[in-house]
């Protein structure tokens, strides 16, 4: 029998949903190697995102992990990372992908991108974005090496792996499945992600 709370998200595309505080939701990388932008706005005033800058300096650490508070651009407790079954390789120092980005890179016109996909969904929600907040990027596995050296290495995360997050207020929360198809972090390319909402 189907899982009503199980929702696919497409490659190339998003997914959003209001969720209460106490409730959590998984990410699920469906294929493997693919990166999800993730983003979450405080539902009773969504100028106040979820800061991944914020949140480095609250944890002492660069890259998010099981047992991570992220907080918001006012400093207040947000979401936390409850659980992962991927080799733990996450993101909160790249931008999202956007059109400025993919014209850079030598792409046509048009091609899709995070920062367009979380326009498209929180215009659903009726939230204005002026700009893209730096999103979570779970499974992208971007590290930081001597020097200050920044590389977009390929995502290791397995067909079906997972991660989960608890809200610790009522909030809004918009996935991205990641585009890129220029810049090859994506094994394969761009595949299918999908969450689950759970209580």
């Amino acid at each position: 029998m189907a899982n009503p709370s199980l929702v696919p998200i497409p490659a190339r595309t998003g997914w959003s949903g209001r969720l209460e505080a106490g409730q959590s939701f998984r990410v699920i990388d469906v294929e493997g190697g693919q990166c999800a932008d993730l983003w979450v706005f405080c539902a009773d005033d969504p100028t106040e995102p979820l800061s991944a800058q914020h949140s480095r300096v609250h944890m002492a650490a660069i890259y998010p992990a099981v047992g991570w508070t992220f907080v918001t651009a006012r400093r207040r407790p947000i979401l936390r990372f409850a659980e992962d079954t991927s080799p733990g390789r996450h993101d909160c120092l790249v931008a999202a992908c956007d059109s400025a980005r993919y014209e850079l890179l030598g792409a046509a016109a048009g091609h899709a991108s995070c920062e367009d996909t979380l326009r498209s969904e929180a215009h659903k929600q009726g939230i204005p974005i002026a700009f893209a907040p730096q999103p979570i990027n779970v499974f992208a596995n971007f590290r930081v090496y001597d020097g200050g050296r920044l590389e977009l290495e390929e995502c290791v995360s397995e067909p079906g792996d997972a991660a989960t997050f608890e809200l610790l207020m009522d909030a809004i929360v918009v996935i991205s499945a990641c585009p890129q198809d220029i810049i090859a972090f994506q094994p394969g390319g761009p595949s299918d992600m999908a969450v689950e909402v759970l209580g």
